[in-house]
């Protein structure tokens, strides 16, 4: 099963020229659609003399969440380029703003193509990219008395301890990555008095 994914850490620029026509591009590490909207919103504030502002994005590790806009640009000439390119790269977690500024000679619907494939292509190319790994989290709450038991498995199965609690009856939140989830279940099923509460 394909538990990884690749994504950007940082803000980017991209730039492209036609023709008097300029088309700059920004690239955003997003996780949610009201990220999306309020980095949209301070773009069309920012570059508020600009033509167009169209845009493209992709959420999630299966790449299940997706929207194009071409703003006033002719149907399919700009936000399926920009998605074109975030899927080429392979890349989710994204949003890509090309900002227009309209040169005073129309560029035709394959130059308009080119030029925001090219726009955020070289946004892409700028950024920084990264894989991360499709995580699982869930709590355990399990008797003081096994602990060395739960901290022998956790040793050797390596999740990362998001948080912990050690009275009595002893919590702890774990993130491991989905393909090793179930072997890590598994062992810890085993322990007495362990349960698996989410």
């Amino acid at each position: 099963m394909e538990d990884t994914y690749r994504t950007i850490t940082n803000q980017s620029e991209g730039l492209y020229k036609e023709k008097g026509s300029k088309f700059i591009a920004f690239a955003f590490p997003v996780q949610t659609e009201e990220q999306i909207k309020d980095y949209i919103t301070l773009l069309k504030d920012e570059y508020f003399d600009a033509r167009h502002h169209c845009y493209a994005y992709v959420l999630g590790a299966k790449r299940d969440k997706f929207r194009m806009n071409d703003d006033g640009e002719p149907s399919s000439t700009a936000g399926k380029p920009i998605y074109g390119q975030i899927l080429s790269n392979d890349l989710t977690d994204i949003l890509i703003v090309v900002i227009r500024y309209f040169g005073g000679t129309k560029l035709g619907v394959p130059g308009l193509i080119n030029a925001y494939k090219t726009a955020a292509a070289d946004a892409i190319a700028n950024a920084e990219i990264v894989e991360r790994t499709v995580n699982r989290v869930f709590t355990i709450q399990y008797d003081y008395i096994v602990m060395n038991s739960v901290m022998k498995i956790i040793k050797e199965c390596n999740p990362e301890v998001l948080d912990r609690r050690f009275e009595n009856l002893c919590t702890m939140v774990l993130s491991i990555r989905e393909s090793e989830a179930d072997a890590l279940l598994a062992r810890l099923e085993k322990v007495e008095t362990l349960t698996l509460i989410s």
